[in-house]
């Protein structure tokens, strides 16, 4: 996608971002990364399996370049499989937006172990992640107005950050046929089961992909998620409010100590889209600590917030007696 001038004019940035104004910059956000509050958080218990339990199947796919809605672009992608997951059968899918930091094995959220525990337990349905990286483009260059000066960031926030269709398009045309062929499996149809996760501008991402397609992806989990002013993130509030409810259930997750710089502030941001999602019927729940922009708390609860997301719906629950 092009930015032209006609389309930040659109989503209220009508000139190239500034990197400074009022004296402040770019610089004022990088102290909420590890504030001193984080401390407090830990990987939850799950991230810690028990000694002989099962571990699921990691696979990597380095330099994956065959994006047709993102073309000139490479990224790393890895998939996890549950141990002795059926491939006949359609699996429940998330997606991770960022994926190295979610995967991490020494990291704050380590998806994977997480994943093994709750399948070990019989707490959820098997589930297949797909940690996805964003774009990196071979030439290194972006025309057009840019928000951020580094090309990496640009170009990530030109996937995550946008209100358009297009990462969906990505996800639904590119990524996930190409995993399924890959790995030889079929992701089930229903959206109820398939949940779309990220953090900061991979958390509004999440949500953007959700809002519109809602009969794909209908679970969302977003940490320090970017509803401000990068590329037009500040108008969800609004447009939540003000468009027929979608059935899409939503975890919110910021802190206190969440970022706060010239695009907006990243813990009013998240409260104010809390707010209007229970204004307007969503199925969802917020959960605001002390910490900062970081995935320290995502990681603390990380096993709950799956467990809230897969629960059964009411008509499951009347289904099933």
């Amino acid at each position: 996608m092009t930015m032209t001038a006609d389309t930040f004019l659109a989503l209220g940035l009508d000139h190239p971002a500034p990197q400074t104004a009022n004296g402040r910059g770019m610089g004022d956000f990088l102290p909420t990364l590890r504030p001193a509050s984080d401390g407090v958080y830990h990987p939850c218990a799950e991230a810690y399996p028990a000694d002989g339990a099962p571990h699921g199947l990691v696979s990597s796919h380095k330099d994956w370049d065959q994006s047709q809605v993102y073309p000139g672009t490479t990224r790393d992608i890895a998939v996890y499989i549950p141990h002795g997951f059926d491939r006949a059968k359609p699996a429940d899918l998330i997606v991770f937006n960022d994926g190295a930091g979610y995967l991490d094995p020494e990291g704050p959220v380590r998806a994977a172990r997480v994943l093994d525990s709750l399948h070990a337990a019989d707490e959820i349905a098997p589930t297949v992640a797909v940690f996805v990286n964003a774009g990196r483009l071979r030439d290194g260059v972006h025309e057009g107005p840019h928000v951020f000066p580094d090309p990496a960031m640009e170009q990530r926030s030109r996937e995550y950050d946008a209100l358009t269709p297009d990462y969906g398009r990505f996800l639904l045309e590119d990524l996930l046929p190409f995993v399924e062929a890959a790995e030889g499996l079929t992701f089930t149809a229903n959206p109820e089961r398939r949940t779309l996760c990220g953090i900061s501008s991979g958390g509004i991402c999440a949500f953007t992909a959700a809002w519109h397609n809602p009969d794909k992806f209908g679970r969302v989990l977003s940490h320090c998620g970017s509803f401000v002013g990068l590329r037009g993130g500040h108008n969800f509030p609004y447009l939540v409010r003000t468009t027929p409810r979608k059935p899409i259930r939503v975890l919110l997750q910021s802190g206190e100590q969440d970022g706060r710089h010239l695009f907006g502030d990243w813990p009013l941001a998240n409260k104010t889209m809390a707010n209007a999602l229970e204004f307007a019927g969503y199925d969802v729940r917020f959960e605001f600590g002390v910490g900062g922009h970081s995935l320290r708390h995502a990681g603390a609860i990380f096993a709950d917030s799956l467990r809230w997301l897969a629960r059964p719906t009411e008509a499951e629950e009347v289904e099933g007696g």
